[in-house]
């Protein structure tokens, strides 16, 4: 294919629409770091240079003794380096990169800077950070809960299988309660979605729909691994010893507005009718279930618990302050 040759004019208007299309300004300095050319510049930046500005004027003071620094070690070794600025324009905060290249022959050196607007890719950068560490803070509180679990169900069991049946069950509470709190985006869960998460493996067809009344609180992520806790603790007990293991629905979980200490709470109160007032129940004094009720469940929630085992019922109440849920709706 043939045709004319590019001039040095259409080779330069060229040059232009391809810097612009890829968002790169370029600044050639002298060996004084006297700005004699430059192109592409973004607008705020245009209206203050002129032939022979310095990076005072384009950067800033502060900016400026940085850029001093490192642009005369590049002149001296030859050795291109790398330099972001964060610039205030029409009050928001860019950040740009320059990469910096000696040009020139020995006795005539000078500088090349391409810089490029990198404000979204750095605040990227800093969200992912973020949540990366958010993500290995609560790794480790989980696994901080797994070992709490596993040390306990062992403390509280007499043989193998009976370990691997509870501590089986309790880390799939924790899956459930978990998998709530991801399809969220570790915002929490929703009091009404959790409890159903937890009732499902042991709730009887036959039983009816799951008896789960009051306002549905949206729960912190922490208040909503340590209630899905509890429930597990109390719904096992219940398919074990209790009503559910007669298909029974005289079972009752309800949440209303309380108070804990003068602030707004929550108090999330379970009851249940045993068949047989003789029924007997794993919340003996130094079950593992009955110190995630009274002791672990509260103290991880700043709240209170209340545990009552009378004959033929079974009664608790978990209080939990206002820093843990937010109301968005009220039933």
């Amino acid at each position: 294919m043939s045709g004319m040759p590019f001039t040095f004019e259409g080779k330069a208007v060229m040059m232009e629409r391809a810097l612009g299309s890829a968002g790169i300004s370029i600044l050639c300095q002298d060996a004084q770091l006297s700005i004699f050319y430059a192109e592409n510049l973004p607008p705020h930046f245009a209206v203050l240079f002129a032939p022979g500005s310095s990076d005072a004027v384009l950067f800033g003071d502060a900016h400026s003794r940085y850029l001093t620094t490192l642009k005369h070690k590049v002149l001296e070794t030859g050795i291109p380096n790398n330099a972001e600025v964060e610039i205030d324009v029409d009050g928001e905060r860019r950040t740009y990169e320059l990469k910096i290249q000696r040009t020139g022959e020995r006795g005539a050196h000078g500088l090349l800077s391409v810089m490029t607007e990198v404000t979204e890719s750095r605040h990227r950068e800093k969200v992912l950070k973020s949540l990366l560490r958010e993500l290995s803070h609560r790794s480790k509180n989980l696994l901080a809960i797994i070992q709490g679990i596993a040390t306990q169900t062992a403390r509280n069991t007499l043989s193998l299988d009976s370990f691997l049946l509870k501590f089986r069950g309790r880390l799939q509470s924790l899956s459930n309660s978990q998998d709530l709190i991801t399809d969220s985006s570790w915002r929490g869960a929703y009091l009404f979605e959790l409890a159903e998460k937890q009732f499902a493996p042991y709730w009887p067809e036959t039983a009816g729909s799951m008896p789960i009344y009051g306002i549905n609180a949206h729960l912190t992520p922490n208040a909503a691994v340590h209630l899905g806790l509890a429930l597990h603790e109390l719904i096992v007990n219940s398919a074990s010893f209790g009503a559910i293991s007669g298909g029974s629905a005289s079972i009752t979980l309800n949440c209303r507005e309380a108070m804990i200490n003068d602030r707004k709470a929550i108090e999330v109160a379970w009851a249940e009718v045993l068949h047989d007032q003789a029924e007997v129940h794993e919340f003996s004094d130094n079950s593992f279930g009955r110190t995630v009720l009274e002791r672990v469940v509260p103290s991880s929630v700043n709240g209170k618990a209340e545990l009552n085992l009378v004959p033929g019922r079974i009664e608790y109440r978990l209080t939990i302050p206002e820093t843990e849920f937010e109301i968005f709706k009220r039933v």
